[in-house]
């Protein structure tokens, strides 16, 4: 299998909640990651996901140290809305 992963940086200008994550998050610029693997049996490349993480510090464990958190696209994209509307309600 041929799994192909990208990265992309994303900036929230306020403290956030993500689905699943008991805490508020601070404003600030995370990495998100991105698997997908290839389709198969198409005639052409075309590539799925299965798996969407954020990178979140661990704030107990000092600087550098971070957890990967699933996240759906769509919950991510919902935060990052939120974000730009400047509103604080879910």
């Amino acid at each position: 299998m041929n799994l192909r992963t990208t990265s992309r940086v994303i900036t929230f200008q306020r403290p956030f909640s993500l689905d699943g994550l008991d805490e508020t998050q601070p404003a600030g610029t995370y990495t998100v990651q991105t698997d997908e693997e290839p389709i198969e049996g198409l005639s052409f490349l075309a590539y799925h996901r299965v798996a969407t993480v954020i990178f979140l510090p661990l704030r107990r464990e000092g600087s550098g140290s971070f957890q990967a958190i699933p996240v759906t696209p769509e919950a991510l994209d919902a935060a990052l809305a939120q974000d730009a509307s400047g509103s604080r309600d879910p």
